[in-house]
């Protein structure tokens, strides 16, 4: 079956725009719900998109927005936040997305995960994605399922405009000194490509209907590797990265207590920190972009362009050619 008509809840974040135009360049028709349009304005001009303000809080809002889809995709998550918070956007949420898709007759749902979800997690942000999973996964798991399910756990994701290797490229150009915790921390960062990819291939395919795969790139490294990359290609400083200073676990816990608590965005939490403890790599115990005849794209292949500001492109020139074959 051609899954036509997708509902992409957290279609304007900067994953679910990457989602959208890989969805767009297969000429679905794809609605994005967001709060406020104005966030997913670099995506209306993308073929067959329709950007709605929404609140899908919302049970009746929820359940109009599914009424009529072919298929469900949820890239719903956040990093920063307390028990409550997490519980509502990666429990509840999917609960309520189930239960609108089941009621509604959808028969596909694809839901974002996290790599290291796990209920006996270091941290609330993995418990709670575990708790999202076990909800999708019952779904999908009766003899006649009620919904054909997918789930997705990738490792930290790069690429234009990720909060990931870009904050280090910009403290680096600030900080003379860059105090790190958990810097060995490992990592197996994959690309905002092929995570859209991913979803792109099996929406359609049978064969990973109840799977779940790990989205992983080529190589492993550790945080400290992955800030030196940062700084190696900051504007105007190719090729110098800034000293780092490893902080043993005491001084990086405070550290993230204080990042948690300064004004402005939220840079690092102590949850974070406690993410952490787990390694961010592939465990073999799932399916990976290599069973989606995927190859992963090499880290410092695109971090060489996009953190140097070598190309002038804009996001939306760049979603608008991912929307074009």
């Amino acid at each position: 079956m051609r899954h036509q008509n997708i509902l992409v809840i957290g279609g304007s974040g900067f994953i679910g725009g990457h989602v959208v135009a890989a969805l767009a360049r297969d000429g679905r028709r794809i609605t994005v719900p967001t709060r406020r349009r104005e966030a997913g304005k670099r995506l209306i001009l993308l073929p067959t998109v329709e950007v709605v303000a929404a609140d899908i809080r919302d049970d009746a809002t929820l359940a109009r927005l599914v009424a009529g889809k072919d298929a469900v995709i949820n890239l719903v998550g956040i990093l920063h936040g307390d028990s409550k918070a997490f519980e509502a956007a990666h429990v509840d949420l999917p609960r309520r997305i189930v239960a609108a898709c089941i009621a509604a007759g959808v028969p596909r749902l694809l839901h974002m995960s996290a790599l290291g979800a796990s209920a006996q997690g270091a941290s609330m942000y993995l418990r709670s994605k575990a708790g999202g999973e076990a909800v999708v996964e019952q779904a999908g798991d009766a003899a006649q399922p009620a919904l054909a399910v997918t789930i997705f756990r990738p490792s930290v994701v790069f690429g234009r405009d990720d909060r990931f290797l870009n904050l280090f490229a910009t403290m680096q150009r600030w900080l003379p000194l860059i105090p790190l915790a958990k810097a060995d921390a490992q990592f197996q960062p994959v690309s905002v490509l092929d995570v859209a990819d991913a979803f792109a291939v099996t929406l359609d395919d049978d064969e990973s209907f109840s799977r779940t795969y790990e989205l992983t790139g080529p190589r492993i490294y550790t945080l400290a590797e992955l800030v030196r990359i940062a700084g190696s290609y900051r504007p105007g400083a190719v090729g110098r990265p800034r000293a780092i200073l490893p902080l043993p676990d005491a001084l990086g816990r405070l550290q993230a207590a204080f990042l948690e608590f300064a004004p402005g965005p939220t840079l690092m939490s102590r949850d974070n920190f406690d993410s952490m403890k787990t390694a961010n790599i592939a465990t073999g115990s799932y399916a990976g972009l290599a069973d989606l005849d995927i190859v992963p794209t090499p880290l410092e292949q695109d971090a060489s362009v996009y953190l140097a500001g070598k190309s002038r492109r804009s996001h939306l020139d760049h979603l608008r050619h991912d929307a074009h074959p």
